[in-house]
């Protein structure tokens, strides 16, 4: 048995429209085909692959220290994220990874999740 690549993130929301819509319009994600299940949800694709499955709940879990402290995704045009970000007043902070050649925009979703965006650091604004 060989292990290829992470496949996708399942994340639970009360808040599912509003994720949707974070993840269309912050992330460019795009919101596509998901199986006839007997509740609410989105899968979220880059390209033909649905990278993260939103389930709709109908009241937020109990709050408990999460053991996923984050989920990543790696992208390019780290300037046009950045923009979209300040335009939308979204908190967030540029952290280049000492020793890689990575540079993380930090970022929560809607329902507090924490995401980083990795970049090449090339991309590292002046």
């Amino acid at each position: 048995m060989q292990m290829l690549r992470l496949d996708h993130v399942n994340v639970r929301t009360a808040n599912l429209e509003a994720m949707v819509e974070f993840y269309e319009t912050i992330l460019g994600l795009k919101r596509g085909a998901r199986p006839d299940f007997p509740f609410p949800g989105a899968w979220m694709y880059i390209g033909d692959e649905p990278i993260i499955h939103l389930v709709g709940v109908a009241k937020e879990c109990a709050t408990v220290e999460p053991k996923l402290e984050h989920f990543a995704i790696k992208a390019s045009g780290m300037g046009g994220l950045i923009a979209k970000l300040k335009a939308a007043d979204i908190p967030h902070t540029v952290d280049p990874v000492p020793g890689f050649p990575i540079v993380q925009i930090n970022l929560h979703d809607v329902d507090g999740n924490h995401i980083h965006i990795d970049f090449h650091n090339e991309e590292i604004p002046a």
